[in-house]
């Protein structure tokens, strides 16, 4: 059994009225994404055989994020900062041939299931309600896998910086130990784009470079 199924059973017998989200039931929709003594998880995906027997479980809402009722929370802000972000943008050039190496590296990335829950742990958004300047882990990984992919023609470093706020993650990690789908958050994403940002903005030969071609193009 998995909290989920005690969440139900509870809301069958006891509370009819309990408001929980959920779909799948297989750890693939996202949807009944909660706190479970204290951790964010997926109730659908948590046993409760893994869990202390000698104390009671406590199931709550995410905490990052307005609460609806019971279990249930307005993660619409999320949905508005995806909006935000430039789509893939193909170059002019682009023959469509990709390495498997590339096509490896943004494939982790395509695997969130947009559950949240590293928004959730976060503690700039989590502890610090830095919403408006931050946009959280999983839309560093939305531009990760745009940044990275070897086709797309937009730079979208200017916006890490100014409106992502990429500068206020501290690389804890906590949001990779979270994710239901074992995407490498900080590793694989958010670090390379810190890296890429600095390379733009402070390496010296760098700008000349791209001081250079701006002059070629004019």
């Amino acid at each position: 059994m998995v909290v989920l199924d005690a969440m139900r059973e509870i809301q069958r017998t006891q509370a009819q009225d309990l408001a929980i989200r959920w779909n799948c039931k297989a750890a693939k929709c996202g949807s009944c994404s909660a706190e479970v003594n204290g951790r964010p998880c997926l109730m659908c995906k948590t046993r409760l055989d893994e869990l202390p027997e000698d104390n009671a479980i406590r199931v709550e809402p995410m905490r990052a994020f307005p609460v609806i009722r019971d279990l249930v929370t307005d993660v619409s802000w999320n949905y508005e900062v995806n909006k935000r972000i430039p789509a893939f943008t193909p170059r002019e050039d682009a023959n469509w041939l990709m390495g498997q190496e590339d096509v490896d590296r943004v494939a982790e990335f395509r695997k969130c299931i947009e559950c949240f829950l590293c928004q959730d742990v976060c503690h700039v958004l989590r502890e610090h309600d830095l919403e408006r300047g931050y946009f959280g882990p999983r839309f560093m990984v939305r531009m990760a896998a745009l940044e990275m992919h070897p086709l797309d023609a937009l730079d979208r470093t200017e916006m890490l910086a100014d409106q992502a706020g990429i500068g206020l993650c501290n690389i804890t990690k906590c949001c990779g130990e979270v994710c239901p789908e074992g995407i490498t958050i900080t590793d694989n994403a958010i670090i390379p784009l810190k890296e890429r940002l600095v390379d733009r903005r402070y390496d010296p030969l760098a700008r000349l470079v791209r001081r250079l071609a701006g002059r070629r193009r004019k």
